[in-house]
């Protein structure tokens, strides 16, 4: 057998596989309600809708009402894909020179000049207007069948139920505690006499009250998400807002609000591959893949040391792209995977792409008093130094690494996506390649070994990979070996739902270090 790794060092979960739709999230339970909206005779983006607003309570530091994302969608058959673009955008009233250079290094996740306090990065100065409710809400007038109540009512029990602290929650909860007990409002919900919750230790469970997370949510049942434009939710949001000294207004929630756009489509060897066209990272991963055309790569065996080198080369050389092009630097983030990414096939053969996010985890570290909505901190993706493409400045929108993936072709059709911030398209480029190159299963392919390229010259190669493509590589790249990890993780956090084009056959398969990461077919 060729390849390079041994078998037994594969750490896997089975897909799911059913003859109807499947949904693949982050979160078992999230991706539980959206198959049973798929039961229900909801359409793809019904069942995406449902299972995000779930996600927004089950892993609330990861996304939310507070966030933002974007949204591929693919008609039955292969048909017309659609996006929705809810993306990042700075408030009207942002002064960039409210946010002064500090002498030392960069404090971020992407390398940028450091801020006095830390600006960017925590409280109400780094927020960017919130567009996820925006985004929802045109993707269900747009594509949805199913009535908007029905696909929150789920996310408003949740909420009603309180949030599940297990270890994994408790882990994330306790990795931002020292953030999180500087603003009263968080500490307050998120902590316990300032430290973070603990599972109890007789295996009963627990849960944190989220009482006025689950009022918002019944006004965003009950009112439609408009409430946050013209309806109750937005005289309580506003009122948060200027109690704590931020500076969104209600312009930005008009100005915010989602947009349809055309997806970029491109092509990888057999297949036809639509993502966000823009700021997001479609444009780099589709740089990427035509780089990797041609290279001779594949045929069937496991990926060796060439296929991993042509990996590394392609994907360094469409960050150096986006660098020049675009005003993204280089650089090494220390990003847990602090998105949440969805994917989702329904009976008809409808597909979902959708990825969603605060930017970092628990985003600003600033939970709303009233609303219960846990702020973003979106303006932490602009470069704060003046003058470059991507340099802060009002009612801007800034780079973003979210890059869901429509993928279809003669043999396969693939919704696919990931959290992890820079580390998203090295493993979505990857994914890609296993599939259509090495025939991988889906299962195998997001099982299989990857490697990160940060974009900096620095290929961090996941430690199960044999010596030979460390070999390979190590005379034009610095080279770091890591194991995978639960938490972090290292090489993203993808989910995926693919459609055998010979059988009609649905699979589901979530990243396998992910320990509530899982897909759940249709009953």
């Amino acid at each position: 057998m060729q390849g390079t790794f041994a078998l037994s060092r594969l750490i896997t979960r089975h897909a799911v596989e059913g003859a109807h739709g499947v949904v693949a999230a982050q979160s078992r339970l999230a991706a539980e309600i959206g198959a049973g909206v798929l039961t229900k005779g909801g359409n793809a983006v019904d069942a995406a809708i449902a299972t995000s607003f779930a996600l927004g309570v089950i892993e609330p530091w990861n996304s939310g009402i507070g966030g933002f994302g974007c949204l591929l969608a693919q008609a039955p058959g292969g048909g017309r894909a659609e996006g929705v673009d809810f993306g990042p955008l700075a408030p009207a009233g942002l002064d960039p020179a409210l946010y002064p250079l500090r002498q030392e290094g960069g404090g971020d996740l992407f390398g940028w000049p450091a801020v006095e306090g830390d600006r960017n990065l925590e409280g109400p100065s780094s927020w960017c207007a919130p567009t996820y409710l925006q985004g929802l809400g045109l993707a269900h007038e747009r594509l949805g069948s199913l009535p908007w109540a029905e696909l929150v009512a789920p996310a408003v029990e949740l909420a009603e139920a309180g949030l599940e602290v297990d270890w994994y929650a408790s882990l994330l909860i306790g990795t931002a505690a020292q953030a999180l007990y500087r603003h009263p409002t968080s500490a307050a919900r998120f902590l316990k006499d300032g430290f973070p919750p603990a599972p109890a230790w007789s295996g009963e469970s627990a849960s944190m009250p989220l009482p006025e997370l689950a009022a918002t949510l019944r006004l965003v049942r009950d009112e439609g998400w408009r409430t946050l434009l013209n309806g109750t939710l937005k005289g309580r949001f506003l009122d948060d807002v200027r109690g704590l000294g931020g500076n969104i207004g209600e312009r930005d929630l008009l100005d915010g609000s989602a947009r349809p756009v055309s997806p970029l489509v491109g092509s990888y060897r057999k297949m036809t591959v639509a993502t966000m066209p823009g700021l997001f990272g479609g444009i780099t991963l589709q740089a990427a893949l035509r780089r990797l055309e041609g290279r001779a790569i594949g045929g069937g065996d496991l990926p060796d040391a060439d296929a991993y080198a042509a990996y590394a080369d392609a994907l360094a050389s469409a960050f150096a792209e986006r660098i020049e092009t675009l005003g993204d630097v280089a650089g090494d983030p220390p990003d847990p995977g602090c998105t949440s990414h969805l994917s989702v096939i329904d009976a008809e053969g409808g597909m979902v792409a959708l990825t969603q996010t605060l930017l970092s985890p628990f985003g600003s570290k600033v939970l709303l008093p009233e609303t219960g909505i846990l702020m973003n901190n979106g303006i932490m993706w602009f470069d704060p130094e003046p003058g470059r493409p991507n340099s802060m400045a009002p009612a801007k929108r800034p780079l973003a690494n979210m890059c869901p993936v429509l993928a279809t072709g003669p043999d396969a059709n693939l919704a696919l996506g990931a959290s992890g911030g820079r580390r998203i398209l090295p493993a979505l480029l990857q994914i890609l390649s296993f599939l259509t190159d090495h025939f991988m299963p889906i299962e195998e392919a997001l099982a299989q070994p990857r490697l990160d390229v940060a974009g900096d010259g620095l290929v961090t190669l996941d430690a199960r990979l044999a010596d030979e493509v460390a070999d390979r590589l190590g005379p034009r790249y610095r080279l770091r070996r890591l194991k995978p990890l639960t938490y972090p993780l290292l090489f993203a956090c993808p989910t995926a739902v693919l459609e055998d084009r010979a059988d009609g056959r649905r699979y589901g398969m979530a990243e396998p270090m992910h320990p509530w990461a899982d897909a759940v077919a249709e009953d």
